[in-house]
This record gives structure tokens, C-alpha cells and sequence, in this order.
């Protein structure tokens, strides 16, 4: 891992970085059993795409401060959906109607077999 912190450290960063601007439907999901690509995903709901791009800068500022790069941010542009990837750690931003869609909780939290 490229992270100098415990990935259960950077989940709970990315937590409170989120409960900071009131990130809604805040989720930490632990995926090490699941996959060996990263151990935690953190979900949550920003109001707007002025919201979920402010929630994302907030995830990003806060980790950088604590020493931590992200390796890539995705969809900052569109602000509907904010991938921000720091390896142990994989943070999505999303609007309303694309986290409904996508489901990706559900997702995760399902057994591989039943995927």
C-alpha cells in the first residue's frame, strides 16, 4: 500500500471529513474479505453537485494535510459522482440519483458468489 496511515485510520478521516459539510448517508463498508484491491469503501450523499464537489475537496484537503495523496480522482468535473481512490481507501461522493442507481453499497455488501 502506498499509504502511510492504517486504511481503517483513512476511512475514519475520510468520515468525519465528510460529517464535516453534512455529508448525508454516510456508509464505511470493510471489503478486505471481498477484494484485495483496497480494504474500505466510504459512501456517502452530498445535496447538489456544488455539495458533493465541496464534500470531495473537503475528503481530499483532509487527507492531504494527514500526509496522503489520493492515486487518482475521478468525476470531479460533472460533480454527480466523486471517486477519490487512496489506495487501502476508495471514497465516492454522489448525488441522490446516481447513488439510487449505481447501488454500489448493495453491491459490495452482497457475498461474491451471489454478484
Amino acid at each position: 500500500r502506498l499509504s502511510k496511515k492504517d486504511s481503517a485510520e483513512l476511512a475514519a478521516l475520510a468520515v468525519r471529513a465528510i460529517e464535516d459539510l453534512k455529508g448525508q448517508d454516510i456508509v464505511r463498508l470493510d471489503v478486505r474479505k471481498l477484494t484485495d484491491v483496497t480494504d474500505y469503501l466510504v459512501i456517502a450523499t452530498g445535496t447538489s453537485s456544488r455539495h458533493v464537489k465541496s464534500i470531495a475537496d473537503n475528503v481530499l484537503e483532509e487527507m492531504r494535510k494527514a500526509g496522503e495523496r489520493p492515486i487518482g480522482v475521478e468525476g470531479a468535473d460533472a460533480g454527480e459522482w466523486i471517486l477519490a481512490d487512496f489506495g487501502g481507501v476508495v471514497v465516492h461522493v454522489m448525488g441522490a440519483e446516481p447513488r439510487r442507481f449505481y447501488a454500489i453499497e448493495k453491491l459490495w455488501s452482497e457475498m461474491p458468489e451471489t454478484r
